[in-house]
């Protein structure tokens, strides 16, 4: 099966039987009915309807090179700038959909599955066996235009750098016993984000020491598996009162492994550490996922800086400096974060797996920046609607008896009262409600803890031919003396 569609996804996933709870309770109807699922599955499907409508299949999809039918362009394994360019156009497509508010659109781990089955041989250190499996997973997910969630954030028992887990009921998942037909893992992952609505979990290594150092892919229904869900951020399905987190509600999960068969074939290695840094070092995985996120980014940067205008619009308040200088800072931030962008993909250049990489500087730059940025961007939109968004009109409002009243008294100097909720609503769903705060606390953490980017930042960076400079004019000044 190619490139699918929305209805495919969702026939795939009702096929599924996922062991999920919520609440202390099993959900045994089907996902896509589930209040907290069926928002983010409605979303997911019309995404895949994108791919292949008329008018986009020609820059969403490419020609496989085993089958030469249409598949996904977001596993597309670039060889030149144009393919960057390509990518993108792909990648911003999706995150206009949703306003940047899903951060696991397949793209983001189809892009995690196309870096390392370009540099899958590195596994051949270990088993040749392994390399086959990462690149037969990788065409099996192209060629079949699977979706993935992934964990690699053992539970947060105790975050001392000194933490040795001591027990013969693990805690975070390890690999427990190693036989004929595969390995067994038990324990816990976290933060499985869309965990149970897609086809399979891609188990990524974690912490500092062999025994955590495993990768593999799992299907979601594989025995043993289960997923317990946070609370659900979904408080209904009126698209006027939630407009977020009635249709873009990612449920974030913990998967439990009891006792978990990974067969042979779908183990991309074990206990070695070294693999593992080998693999999210010289692959280039790291630039190209920060590539995905920061296009969605910009994206979801651009739908905030509109709402805010928009509410300025509306509150015909665009006469005052101080709510200039927040649409400035705003502007600012967004222009900064396009231009890192730019500036990666006109610095890419070939990897030594013949992958055209993206500059991984401006990518880090920016991937410091945005957790800094979001959460600034949400005050200046909560600072704008001021009082405005603590009570806003809902939807049964305008069809009560109090229609007149809320009409008449909850209007904006720029447009009806209706549309001034529906605007409010929106500011307060991205910004204020439960939806809306895990949306901060997501993007402060996407791509790990903000103190650690920044000495990864400190660490990687180029810096000696700045360095030279000083010590060259420092030379020549002396001279001058």
């Amino acid at each position: 099966m190619p490139a699918i569609d929305g209805k495919q996804y969702l026939d795939r996933m009702n096929k599924l039987n996922p062991n999920v709870w919520i609440k202390g309770k099993k959900i045994n109807e089907k996902l896509f009915k589930h209040p907290a699922y069926k928002g983010a599955m409605q979303a997911k499907a019309s995404l895949y309807d994108m791919q292949l409508s008329p008018e986009l299949v020609s820059k969403m999809t490419y020609l496989s090179p085993t089958t030469s039918q249409k598949v996904g362009l977001s596993f597309l394994q670039p060889k030149s700038k144009e393919d960057l360019e390509s990518r993108r156009f792909m990648i911003r497509t999706w995150a206009k959909k949703t306003a940047g508010l899903m951060g696991r659109t397949p793209d983001y781990l189809n892009t995690v599955m196309m870096t390392f089955a370009a540099s899958a041989s590195i596994l051949k250190e270990q088993d040749e066996e392994f390399t086959k499996n990462l690149l037969k997973m990788y065409e099996f997910a192209r060629e079949n235009d699977l979706s993935f969630t992934h964990s690699f954030i053992n539970p947060q028992i105790n975050r001392s750098l000194n933490y040795e887990e001591d027990s013969t009921h693990p805690i975070a998942a390890r690999i427990v016993q190693k036989k004929a037909d595969g390995l067994i893992v038990k324990g816990a992952r976290m933060l499985a984000t869309q965990g149970g609505m897609t086809d399979e979990i891609l188990v990524l290594p974690t912490g500092h020491s062999d025994e955590y150092a495993f990768c593999f892919s799992i299907p979601t229904d594989a025995e043993g598996i289960k997923f317990i869900c946070r609370d659900s951020f979904t408080e209904g399905e009126s698209t006027f009162n939630y407009p977020l987190s009635s249709r873009f509600h990612e449920m974030d999960t913990m998967i439990v492994f009891d006792h978990v068969l990974v067969p042979w074939n779908r183990v991309f290695f074990y206990h070695r550490q070294d693999l593992a840094h080998k693999l999210f070092s010289r692959s280039s995985f790291t630039p190209h996922t920060l590539h995905q996120v920061i296009i969605r980014q910009v994206v979801k940067t651009e739908f905030l800086l509109g709402l805010a205008q928009k509410m300025v619009m509306t509150l015909n308040i665009a006469e005052y400096q101080h709510i200039q200088d927040k649409i400035s800072e705003m502007i600012i931030g967004l222009e900064t974060m396009k231009a890192l962008l730019d500036r990666s993909e006109l610095e890419a250049k070939i990897d030594e797996w013949g992958i055209m990489v993206p500059n991984i500087h401006s990518l880090f730059v920016a991937s410091n920046l945005f957790p800094k940025l979001y959460p600034r961007m949400v005050e200046i939109i909560q600072l704008i609607g001021a009082g405005g968004l603590v009570a806003i009109p809902s939807e049964e409002d305008f069809t009560s008896s109090l229609s007149t009243d809320i009409n008449h008294f909850c209007q904006g100097s720029a447009c009806d009262a209706e549309t001034k909720a529906r605007l409010f609503r929106l500011a307060w769903d991205l910004t204020m409600s439960s939806f809306g705060s895990r949306q901060t606390q997501y993007e402060r953490y996407f791509f790990g803890d903000p103190v650690r980017l920044s000495s990864t930042l400190y660490n990687g960076y180029p810096r000696d031919p700045y360095i030279r400079e000083v010590e060259e004019f420092l030379e020549l000044d002396k001279e001058a003396y």
